[in-house]
């Protein structure tokens, strides 16, 4: 087994740069392939979405294990950097591999492939080009985790977003052409916003390339820096919209309602890829301290930008989780509850970065991840519950008030729950199906509620212990200026009250939810339960119980992933560092210098 390690690690060696574009490739191949294929080979195109997911997600848990192996950069781990047009940064395309960067693609890897078995039950019939639409939108997500420059991340964001317009339309309708205008409109106007604050950085600094822009932020003169500034805000805009911050969130939840449940289940990884853009370029611009472009040895020096924008962040956070929290409690609609459990996990993420401590955010992090796979999992979950709920006629006794729940004529201390036969149903067993969608809805709920043991506790206990640890730190202005003798300032309670205040609400609300469709009046009929649906939910929450299992692993890595980000010299070392590859003359076009 040692040797097959060994093996598999300096295969991972020899060939991990062109390993880190495989993610892009992939799924751009396979809706290469399916376009010219028909509506009738809609078999062949699934099995192709099939496999162009699973063999991302290997390749993602391949660049996972390489990453965390301590050996080839010490006990920070590896970043791998490949430039695809052969050039030196920062004047070439570069894609970097980072513990974040790859976290993210496995999360996405994983979501893609449910959703694409999903979708294979049913929704794919729904309207054509669902598919190679499907892929192409992973491509987007892959390569704007990936990539390590501005202007290729524009690109990926386009591609998702063009991708997402017919996805959203996807199953037709009044509700999705609607709802598809409005996310459409809004979509357009923050992509100006990220060419407009992207073409000011660029006229700033001269580079768009995300390493190299780091340092000339720190550099930049005194004149300078309000452009600098300007461009940083209005590009800070546009992501904030994208990851669904107040108050830039009016568009999420209708359009989340609005698309069929595997094309929802991706979108949740949308506005994380907003918080991850966020995360990226605060910590390589904004954080703190810098160094420069060369080798190790290099000391940093203090980033004059530093900490801008950073109270905008946590007032954005919280702002989104409270919004969120709110309407979780107003809604009792299932399909809305996952949209306003989206805002509550992008809420907690961005709040938990606008404190800049690496403890804080390596439990956002570890959030982030159960968080995502648990909504995913609720919106096909509630596709299915929804689809059983009103299959069949409401029978007669659900009009009104007068249910015959239970028989008048008998004393109190007699009376017994009845069906719609007049049938007792104390002792009955509950039919497997119906258990089967309430022990996966239960579970959703305990992780999105934060309830132990599951890893959304976990999450927020580690977030929760930092904040309030005596060495955690509160940097932020806001939070300086409140704090206490203790060391910890309003903030940061606020933040806490908010984190547990949200998780009670989603309980509540989910508690409610849940015993309306479980404990309710049961429609005639039982629910029927493909397994194309059944084995995708099961595989994200089962992805959600391992990371509870391997709690401590995960929280390393996610530990390390944010102490490198609060650093930042380790990846624009990795990027400055990586050289083109020199190919050697072929013998026979090789020329003899002669001397004169």
């Amino acid at each position: 087994m040692n040797d097959f390690w060994a093996g598999l690690d300096r295969l991972l060696d020899e060939g991990m740069p062109h390993l880190i574009a495989a993610p892009i490739l992939l799924p751009l191949l396979a809706a290469t392939l399916m376009l010219p294929l028909g509506e009738a080979r809609r078999r062949l195109k699934s099995a192709l979405g099939v496999l162009a997911s699973c063999g991302v997600l290997l390749v993602a848990l391949a660049l996972l294990r390489w990453v965390d192996t301590p050996a080839r950069a010490g006990d920070a781990g590896a970043i791998g950097v490949f430039l695809p047009g052969n050039w030196p940064a920062p004047f070439g395309i570069v894609l970097v591999a980072d513990r974040l960067s790859v976290l993210m693609l496995t999360l996405t890897a994983l979501i893609g492939l449910a959703s694409t078995v999903f979708a294979t039950a049913r929704w794919d019939r729904a309207g054509i080009h669902f598919h190679p639409l499907l892929q192409l939108q992973l491509m987007g997500l892959y390569g704007a985790f990936l990539t390590g420059d501005l202007f290729n991340l524009f690109v990926f964001f386009e591609i998702t977003l063009a991708a997402s317009y017919g996805l959203l339309l996807h199953g037709s309708g009044r509700l999705r052409t609607r709802a598809g205008l409005h996310y459409l409109a809004f979509n357009l106007a923050t992509s100006s916003l990220f060419l407009i604050g992207a073409a000011l950085l660029y006229g700033a600094t001269g580079t768009l390339n995300l390493a190299d822009l780091a340092q000339r932020i720190a550099t930049t003169a005194p004149n300078d820096r309000a452009l600098v500034h300007a461009g940083a805000a209005i590009l800070a805009t546009a992501f904030l919209a994208k990851a669904g911050a107040w108050p830039l969130n009016f568009w999420l939840v209708p359009a989340y309602n609005a698309a069929v449940a595997p094309v929802s289940s991706v979108f949740a990884l949308l506005t994380k890829l907003g918080v991850y853009v966020l995360l990226r370029l605060w910590t390589l611009g904004f954080a703190g301290s810098t160094g420069t472009a060369g080798g190790a040895g290099h000391a940093e020096y203090a980033n004059a930008s530093a900490p801008f924008g950073q109270n905008l962040l946590l007032a954005a956070g919280l702002a989104t989780l409270l919004v969120g929290a709110i309407g979780t409690a107003g809604t009792q609609r299932l399909s809305n509850l996952c949209g306003f459990a989206v805002l509550m996990s992008a809420g907690t993420v961005l709040g938990a970065i606008g404190f800049a401590d690496a403890a804080v955010l390596a439990g956002a992090l570890y959030y982030l991840l159960a968080s995502t796979l648990a909504i995913s999992a609720l919106f096909l979950l509630t596709d299915m519950i929804e689809r059983w709920r009103n299959g069949a006629a409401i029978a007669p006794h659900e009009v009104g008030e007068h249910a015959p729940f239970l028989d008048e004529d008998l004393k109190p201390d007699q009376r017994v729950n009845l069906d719609d036969d007049e049938q007792a149903l104390l002792g009955r067993a509950i039919p497997g199906s119906v258990a089967l969608l309430g022990i996966a809805f239960m579970a959703c709920a305990v992780l999105l509620a934060g309830l132990p043991p599951l890893a959304g506790f976990v999450g927020k206990f580690a977030m929760l212990s930092a904040l309030f640890a005596p060495t955690s730190v509160a940097p932020t202005s806001i939070a300086a200026a409140a704090s206490v003798d203790a060391g910890i300032g309003w903030v940061a309670w606020t933040f806490a009250v908010l984190l547990i205040g949200s998780g009670f609400m989603t309980l509540v609300a989910l508690s409610r939810t849940g015993i309306r469709h479980f404990w309710g009046p049961n429609t005639a009929t039982l629910p029927t339960l493909p397994l194309l649906e059944v084995l995708p939910v099961g595989a994200l929450l089962l992805a959600a119980a391992l990371l509870t299992i391997g709690a401590e692993p995960v929280l390393r890595q996610t530990q390390a992933a944010a102490d490198a980000l609060l650093s930042g010299e380790r990846y624009r070392r990795a990027v400055f560092n990586a050289r083109p590859r020199v190919r050697a003359p072929r013998a026979d076009t090789a020329t003899t210098m002669k001397a004169p």
